[in-house]
């Protein structure tokens, strides 16, 4: 553990989803893959129509439609909207494929369970603060055993934007009827958690997963860095 700034007393904590309570990546690797699989069985897809056909529509979109940048369920829905009206279906069509392309990718985006060395360290943590959720994603934290730990879990979207910016942040402790700065917010990434975190007037712990490889957080300090989860176990 690192510390850079003194802590002050804090009230509840806040953690960052994906990749600070889990490995996200190989999760939405198979969800991506799942979905592409689901369009091309059950439409008439393109021969060359895969993976990265869909991320380069996905980048088009957004381009488009700056505001879906920060509601990454909605993005993707108009994706798959976007792709069934190229392949030549009617708006109508369109909209109810994407709608069951969107129950696919839902599905198993979130089918898998938080390990039980994490759910631990929560519920160590949740003896003596509230805790609760702060994430850009879209994961169901009901389905992955969240919900037994966490008092609520915010995500960006409807007018909403997506850490950095504060509003995450802002919401979660008017809910927790506290300052910004007697929240704590831990997570894996240097600019959407640290930089927001601090930005929003909150205290930040950096779970920095590469410490070997001499990584800083970019543009400003994190108070506390640690290199694994349970490590936050000693601020109590």
């Amino acid at each position: 553990m690192k510390q850079y700034l003194r802590l002050k007393p804090f009230k509840a904590i806040s953690f960052d989803l994906d990749d600070t309570l889990y490995d996200n990546v190989s999760h939405i690797i198979k969800a991506e893959a799942e979905i592409s699989h689901f369009m091309q069985d059950n439409f008439k897809a393109p021969l060359n129509w895969g993976i990265s056909q869909w991320r380069l529509l996905k980048s088009q979109v957004i381009a488009e439609h700056q505001e879906l940048a920060h509601d990454t369920t909605a993005a993707r829905y108009e994706v798959l909207r976007q792709g069934l009206l190229q392949w030549g279906y009617s708006e109508a069509q369109a909209s109810q494929g994407a709608q069951q392309g969107m129950q696919c990718f839902s599905f198993h985006r979130s089918d898998f369970k938080i390990t039980d060395e994490v759910l631990s360290c929560l519920v160590s943590l949740g003896k003596h603060f509230p805790l609760v959720g702060i994430t850009n994603g879209n994961v169901d934290a009901s389905r992955i055993g969240l919900d037994e730990v966490l008092q609520f879990v915010l995500h960006p979207g409807h007018g909403v934007r997506m850490k950095p910016y504060s509003d995450l942040f802002d919401l979660s402790c008017r809910h927790l009827a506290i300052k910004p700065s007697e929240l704590l917010h831990i997570g894996d990434h240097s600019i959407s958690d640290v930089l927001g975190a601090r930005k929003a007037g909150c205290q930040s712990v950096w779970l920095n997963h590469q410490p070997s490889d001499n990584r800083q957080a970019k543009y400003i300090l994190p108070h506390i860095e640690v290199e694994q989860l349970q490590d936050i176990l000693g601020l109590i």
